[in-house]
Formats: structure tokens, C-alpha cells, sequence
């Protein structure tokens, strides 16, 4: 079965806007004034721009003791002694304007609950709201422009229709025929209760108002109740929600209810949200305007709740419609084309106040109200964040307009249909502190928000003017019927053109024959026939002749158009070339454009995503370099530790090394000792007689005698031992440290120590070290038989690792003085004997002969003699 084709959807006529000028939404502040002087107030008017908020203080003992000062900014803020007049002339009176110039307007109030919103829409009496007074300047603007009734004529599709007279006046003997009659707008009575409502003495008007259009004023009043929309005009019993019945025929108590059929929102063919089958009003005066107002509002829902003794439970939408249209060529009738009539709208909206229910104590119905109430304010408020976050960031989120029937009504206020404006009603009192806060957080971010501007509507092309004129030239017509005996005062405004002719022409005689010899009457006749007949002759060739004349100005005039046509067509046919050219090349640029935005989303899709693997890889490199450096850290520091440990594991083996070679030199000393001392025996066995008793040596003595102490420094018990190095060469150019102490005693022998290129220092020190590359200390000690004995201890310097000096002590010479008549041993015998001296060098060497090595580090005060002397090594026993 084939589908049916479906009707493609004509093309939307949506009003032009220009969308690269934007105006922010006007939010302005006005603050009421306090119940009672004694109330607590939390808000303070700073400037005419600024308000500021702080919390009372009862609200800072309950936190904690917090304090802080609150400010915001509109475009206006207007404190409590503002009068409503002042309100209007800022706020709605450009809206006014605007609504009269054929563009639309949105003015809302918002606030919470008793906080004045109802009060500055509609007013006191004696002091009336912004509805009244935008109502009073209507039609002092347009009064004497407006046309009759029925002659626009509103259809069931947001358009509007025009009538011709004929119509219209059909309409209105129908509306007149009707069983209940309407009193003339003229003679109607106005209703006292709100008389002085609409009785304004400023009579504000605007300024430039086209005189050449005709003007019609339509209202309609609704209400958003519970997410309903509902009619507040219609004629039928209102009746808003009815109590579900069982069949027992009584209320089902689990408070449920049916909700009643409400009025359906629809789009009209230029995407304009419109409520259909809504009461719409022909007004033509400000009295019948507001009484049409005052009708809808009796029937609007409010209720007493704890904050507000009259608290509005629904939104209130009054809407005005103008629809204007140019006057024909003449002046005297309406255009009859549709394409020429304008239809521009103001919304007055008062806004339901947000509340909390546990400040109302709402229950049932009131607490279902509250509910719905805030769900659409928190609905609008979502859509207001949505559109700021579109326009500051440039995404394309969808604004949820159709969660809400308030924000679905008005999206098109928001897409630039129209200027928009909100006042902020607050309360200063302490007990609203929250509310009030959060109703100034709102307004600050709805006025983030802007809307595209929309354009003047084109003019209609006819000459300007022509109402004025066509009134002129009646007047002046009037006037001269009048001095020729014509209708006076109007009662013949035309008269035809034969008419005017039979007045020239002269009067008949009385033709009544009453003699039959009357011979006067007929030639009289005649006479006057003949003169009417030449007359007559002669306006017929004066008509014959300027028809002729005006035939020639015809043709002029149409060979003129011809050519004038012809120029024209050839232009247009240029002009069509042209736009049809500039067209296909508009059509080709969008498609380039088109084209190249694909080109460039694509291209910002592959650097988002290379821009997230740099970032990727960027971070898995730090990563890894950081890895790598504790890696490498954590390779030095066990290098360290390695070298440490070999260090201090070679140094260790040295020692252990150093002290198994001593204890072996040790060893075989004493076996060469007692080797010796045997050979001493044997020897004095041999060449001494028998009854002389060998004497032990005095090596065994001075083994015995105690040790003398040192004059020189002691040395440092935990010297850490070096490396042995071999002995350097003594060439030339060796330089020498000849460290001698203080405690020296000179020994004023004639051999004396003598080192050339040597500094002679009294204790070492860094510099000089650095200077040097040998060291020698000289250094004395008591010997066994009291003489004093001079050791110069030898060592060579070099470097460290640390960065200072070390001396590795090489050889030791000793220098002694014997009494001739003592028997010592010396150290350089005038006859030695081969052997012995072999035995005694090599004692000697083994018992004075050490090895110490001392290390001086970088930047210390100590020279190598506080830290270091000679010690010899100890024997086995």
C-alpha cells in the first residue's frame, strides 16, 4: 500500500530581526516599603544602579556568626518613595512606543510573594500601575487615527483581516441587534471601584505617530493556574477543577481531582506561539480597555496564605494587540491588501511569587498551587541559564521552553520577537532574607541575556500626507457649496457634476399660461431656451474641445508611460539579472560557507583530538622522565653506597694487610734477635775467658726501661691509615714543608738537618701543603741514657678526594749523641763489623721505623702537627 505524499510545509514569514544588534534584557529593582517602621530590614538602596543585601541577625548567629554584604547591580533601582508615574516613563513607556512603531514588547514583574508585584501592575486607586497607564497612553496616540469597529477583524490563526466599510457596518448592525445591548463607549458609565484607577492628569502620548494609518486596539486576559491555561474572559461559569465522584455519587476523599479542559497553545505560521480560542476584545477607549481588565481580573485566582493576605495563585498575562494599516491614495478607506496591515503586541505579565511552604503553611490545594508555581519560576529560570550559557560559551543547547506553558508562551520574546523587560519586586523585611537572595541572583543572570533587536517595519510606499489633505480639500468643497446655496453643515457632502452645471445656466420664466392671449410668456420661453441651447453649444465645444485636449494629454502621457514602462522594465530586467546573479552567487558562497564549516568542525574535531594525545602524550612523558630521574638518583646513590663499601672494605684489607706484615716483621726481628744474641754468646764464649760472665746486651735493657713520652704533640689515636705509596725520586725540584714544633730544643750539634727549597713552618697548614710536594717533621724524645734523640720523620703529600691534603710518611732518620765513654750503640759505628752492623741497622730500623698517614680535609684550621707525630709499633712479647 503506497503512503499518501504529505503537504510540504510552507516556508515560515517570520518578522525580520536583525541578529547581529542585540539589547540585554532590562531588569530593573524596585524596593517597597516596610509594614511597620519597627520591622527589620535586610536591604539598602546604595545607589540608582545598586542595591545591597546583607543578612539580618538572627540569620548570622544561626551560621556561625558569618556576615557578609551582598551587591547588585540593574539598570535601575527605584527605593520606596518612587511614585508610579516615574516607574512608567522609565520602564514601559519605550515598550509603548515600540508597540505603536509595530514591534512587540514583554514586560513581566518577579518577585516573591507580597512583595508589590500586583501592586505596580495594576495599582491603587488614585495611583495606577503600569497596565493603566500603558492603556491611557494608547490611546491618547492614536484617538483620532483609530478605526471603526469591525474593520479589522482578528482570525482563529494569530492574523489579522480588514473589512471594507460596507462590512464592517454589517457586523456592527449585527453586534447593535444583539439581546443584550451595548452602551456606546461615549455615553458608558464608569465603574467607581476603579475610576480612579484610569483617571490619569499627565495624558502621555507619543510624539511621532503616522497619521496616514488607521489603528485598532484588541485585549485578552489569561491565567497560567496549575500549568493551565485558562480564559479570563470567556463567558461561561467558571468552574477551574472539579472533585473526581465515585459511584455512590459522593467526593472521593484521596484528593485527587480532575483537571479542568484548559486552553491549547498552537504556533502560527510565522512560529509565534498563540493561545487558541482565546477571547480577544475590540477596545476603543481607556475605560472600556480597563473594564474589559477588571472583568478578567474578578475572576483570577487568589487565595490568603500566611505572607499575603491577597496572594496571586496563578500568572496573569494581559495582552494588548494593535493592528494598524495605511490609508488608500484618497485618504478615505483602509488599504484593502493584507500584506500592509501590521500587528504588533505588549504582554503584561504578573508573575505569581515564589514562596516556600514551610513559611505559608500550605496544605492541600495551596500546597498543590505553591508546587506548580515554582516548578514554572524554576522552569523559566532554566531557560534564562541555558540561553546566558548559549550566547557567553557559543554552544547549542536546547532551551527547555516547553517544560513550562509560561515559557513556552513567551520563547518568542526570547528568540527576538520583541524587547523584553523585567522589574524585580523585593521586600525588604529580614524574614524574606533567602527568597530575596535568591530572587537577586536570577535577575543579575537574566540580564546576561540578550535579544536580537528587531527592524522597522517598511513603509507602505504612498505619498504621506493624505489624510490631511483629503480633509482639507472637504472642507474647502463644504465652503464653497455653502456660499452657493448648498448643503450646510454636512448634510450634502457630494454633489454631481450635472447639478453643478444646471447652476450656470440661466433660471426658466414661469411657463404657466393663464391668458390665451397671452403673447409674453412663449417668446420669454423661447428666449431663454435659445440662450440655455447657445449655451449649451458652447459648453459642448469647449467639452469637445478640452476632451481633445485631454485625449492629446492621454496619449502624451501613455507614450510617456510606454517609454517610462519600457526604461522601467529594462531596468528591472537588468536589476532581476543582478539580484538572479548575486542569487546563484549568494547560493554558491553559502554552500562554500557551508562547506568550510564543515571543513573547519572537522578540523577542530582532529585538534581536539590531537590537542587531548599531546596532552596524553605530554603527560605519560613527564611520567617517564621523572621515572627515569628517580632511577638515575637512585643509580647514584647506590654508586655511592658501592664506592663506600669498596672504599671501606679496600681500606680495611689494607689494614688487615699492614698489621699481618708488621706482626710477620715482628716475627722474624726476634728470630734474627735470638739468633743473634746466640751468635753474641757463642762470639764472647770464644774470645773472652772463661771466669768473665757474659753481659746481656742493652738492647734487653732498654727493652726493660719504660718508655719516655714525646715532647712533640701526641698523636690522633684513629688517624685512619693510608695506602703505602713508593718512595718519589729526590730530583732538584722537589720543594719541602719542614715542620718544626715550638717545643723543639736546639742540640747545637755541628752536623745539623738542612733541606734546601723548604718552608720551614712551626705547624702545618693547607697553603703550604698545597705548595709542596715532601713533608718533614722533626721531632724529639728523651733517649735510654737520657741524651735527647731527633727523629725527622719523612713523608710525601698529595691530594684526596675530598679536595685537601694528605701526607703518607715514607722513612724516619734519627739523629743521637753518645758520651765516648759510655757504651751505646750508634748509629754509625768509625769500625763496624759487617754482621753486627747488619743485625743493628736492621734492629734499629725495625724498632724506630713507622708508618703513619694523615689526612687533612678542606677549609679545616689544624695542620697535619696537632693532628700527627711519630709512634713506633708495638712488639710481641
Amino acid at each position: 500500500m503506497k503512503a499518501a505524499a504529505k503537504t510540504p510545509r510552507r516556508p515560515a514569514l517570520k518578522k525580520p530581526s536583525n541578529p547581529s544588534l542585540k539589547d540585554p534584557v532590562g531588569v530593573y529593582c524596585r524596593v517597597r516599603p516596610l509594614s511597620r517602621p519597627d520591622q527589620e530590614c535586610c536591604i539598602e538602596v546604595i545607589n540608582e544602579t545598586t542595591v545591597q543585601i546583607h543578612p539580618p541577625d538572627g540569620y548570622r548567629i544561626f551560621r556561625n556568626g558569618e556576615y557578609r554584604e551582598t551587591q547588585y547591580s540593574f539598570k535601575e533601582v527605584f527605593g520606596t518613595l518612587v511614585v508610579q508615574k516615574k516607574l512608567f516613563d522609565v520602564v514601559a513607556k519605550p515598550l509603548v512606543e515600540d508597540l505603536i512603531r509595530g514591534k512587540n514588547g514583554l514586560l513581566f514583574t518577579y518577585g516573591v510573594t507580597g512583595s508589590g508585584k500586583t501592586h505596580t501592575m495594576t495599582g491603587s486607586p488614585g495611583d495606577g500601575g503600569l497596565l493603566p497607564r500603558c492603556l491611557d497612553m494608547i490611546f491618547n496616540s492614536i484617538g483620532p487615527f483609530q478605526a471603526k469597529r469591525f474593520v479589522f477583524k482578528l482570525d482563529d490563526k494569530n492574523g489579522v483581516d480588514v473589512q471594507c466599510e460596507v462590512d464592517a457596518l454589517l457586523e456592527r448592525q449585527k453586534r447593535d441587534a444583539m439581546p443584550v445591548p451595548k452602551t456606546p463607549s461615549g455615553k458608558r458609565q464608569i465603574d467607581p471601584e476603579f475610576a480612579d484607577m484610569i483617571n490619569m492628569q499627565d495624558h502621555c502620548k507619543v510624539e511621532e505617530v503616522d497619521e496616514d494609518n488607521v489603528y485598532s486596539v484588541f485585549v485578552s486576559y489569561i491565567e497560567i493556574y496549575n500549568n493551565y491555561i485558562y480564559d479570563l474572559l470567556e463567558e461561561t461559569p467558571f468552574d477551574a477543577i472539579k472533585p473526581k465522584w465515585n459511584n455512590c455519587n459522593t467526593p472521593v476523599r484521596n484528593g485527587d481531582f480532575i483537571p479542568p479542559q484548559s486552553k491549547i497553545l498552537r504556533e502560527d505560521q510565522n512560529h509565534n506561539m498563540y493561545v487558541t480560542g482565546c477571547t480577544e476584545v475590540e477596545v476603543k477607549s481607556t475605560e472600556e480597555a480597563f473594564e474589559v481588565f477588571w472583568r478578567g481580573q474578578k475572576k483570577r485566582r487568589i487565595a490568603n496564605t500566611q505572607l499575603n493576605r491577597e496572594s496571586s495563585r496563578s500568572h496573569s498575562v494581559f495582552i494588548i494587540k494593535l493592528a494598524q494599516a495605511p490609508l488608500d491614495a484618497d485618504g478615505d478607506n483602509v488599504l484593502q491588501e493584507k500584506e500592509q496591515i501590521t500587528l504588533s503586541q505588549l504582554s503584561l505579565v504578573d508573575l505569581a511569587g515564589s514562596e516556600r511552604t514551610n513559611r505559608t503553611k500550605a496544605e492541600g490545594n495551596r500546597l498543590r498551587e505553591a508546587g506548580n508555581i515554582n516548578q514554572s519560576l524554576m522552569t523559566l529560570r532554566t531557560c534564562i541559564e541555558v540561553l546566558r550559557e548559549n550566547q557567553m560559551y557559543g554552544t547549542n543547547k536546547m532551551v527547555p521552553y516547553r517544560d513550562s506553558k509560561l515559557t513556552h508562551l513567551f520563547k518568542n520574546y526570547f528568540d527576538g520577537e520583541g524587547k523584553v523587560r523585567m522589574i524585580v519586586c523585593v521586600n525588604p523585611k529580614a524574614e524574606d532574607y533567602e527568597e530575596s537572595l535568591q530572587v537577586m541572583r536570577f535577575a543579575e543572570m537574566t540580564q546576561e541575556v540578550e535579544v536580537a533587536r528587531p527592524v522597522d517595519r517598511p513603509l507602505c510606499g504612498l505619498t504621506p500626507g493624505r489624510r490631511f489633505r483629503n480633509q482639507a480639500f472637504r472642507e474647502e468643497l463644504s465652503r464653497k457649496l455653502e456660499m452657493r446655496g448648498g448643503p450646510i453643515n454636512g448634510e450634502r457632502e457630494e454633489q454631481s457634476v450635472s447639478e453643478m452645471f444646471l447652476q450656470n445656466f440661466p433660471p426658466l420664466p414661469s411657463c404657466e399660461l393663464l391668458d390665451v392671449n397671452d403673447d409674453q410668456t412663449l417668446p420669454k420661453l423661447i428666449e431663454v431656451l435659445e440662450k440655455r441651447h447657445k449655451l449649451r453649444q458652447m459648453l459642448s465645444e469647449e467639452f469637445a474641445k478640452n476632451v481633445l485636449a485631454f485625449k492629446t494629454m492621454l496619449q502624451e502621457f501613455d507614450s510617456s508611460v510606454v517609454s517610462k514602462e519600457n526604461y522601467i522594465q529594462g531596468k528591472l530586467s537588468e536589476k532581476e539579472k543582478t539580484i538572479t546573479g548575486q542569487k546563484m552567487e549568494l547560493e554558491r558562497l553559502e554552500k562554500k560557507i557551508k562547506t568550510l564549516e564543515y571543513k573547519i568542525e572537522i578540523l577542530e574535531k582532529t585538534a581536539t583530538i590531537y590537542e587531548e594525545d599531546k596532552r596524553n602524550l605530554q603527560q605519560e612523558l613527564e611520567s617517564k622522565s621523572q621515572k627515569l630521574q628517580r632511577q638515575a638518583s637512585d643509580k647514584r646513590r647506590l654508586e655511592a653506597r658501592l664506592q663506600g663499601m669498596v672504599a671501606e672494605t679496600t681500606m680495611k684489607w689494607e689494614k688487615e694487610c699492614e698489621r699481618r706484615v708488621a706482626a710477620k716483621q715482628l716475627e722474624m726481628q726476634n728470630k734474627l734477635w735470638v739468633k743473634d744474641e746466640k751468635l753474641k754468646q757463642l762470639k764472647a764464649i770464644v774470645t773472652e775467658p772463661k771466669n768473665e760472665k757474659p753481659e746481656r746486651p742493652s738492647r734487653e735493657r732498654d727493652r726493660e726501661k719504660p718508655v719516655q713520652r714525646s715532647v712533640s704533640p701526641s698523636p690522633v689515636p684513629n688517624a685512619p691509615p693510608v695506602r703505602l705509596r713508593h718512595r718519589r725520586s729526590r730530583s732538584a725540584g722537589e720543594r719541602w714543608v719542614d715542620h718544626k714544633p715550638p717545643s723543639n730544643l736546639p742540640t747545637e750539634t755541628v752536623m745539623q738537618p738542612h733541606v734546601p727549597h723548604a718552608i720551614t713552618v712551626a705547624a702545618a697548614s693547607e697553603k703550604a701543603l698545597a705548595k709542596c710536594d715532601k713533608y718533614m717533621l722533626t721531632h724529639q724524645e728523651l733517649a735510654s741514657d737520657g741524651e735527647i734523640e731527633t727523629k725527622l720523620i719523612k713523608g710525601d703529600v698529595f691530594k684526596t678526594r675530598g679536595g685537601g691534603q694528605a701526607v703518607q710518611f715514607t722513612e724516619i732518620e734519627t739523629l743521637k749523641q753518645e758520651s765516648p765513654t759510655g757504651r751505646k750503640r750508634r748509629s754509625s759505628p768509625s769500625n763496624p763489623d759487617p754482621a753486627e752492623d747488619a743485625a743493628e741497622s736492621e734492629w734499629t730500623d725495625v724498632e724506630t721505623r713507622c708508618s703513619v698517614a694523615v689526612e687533612m680535609r678542606a677549609g679545616s684550621a689544624l695542620g697535619p702537627g696537632y693532628q700527627h707525630h711519630a709512634q713506633p709499633k708495638r712488639r710481641k712479647p
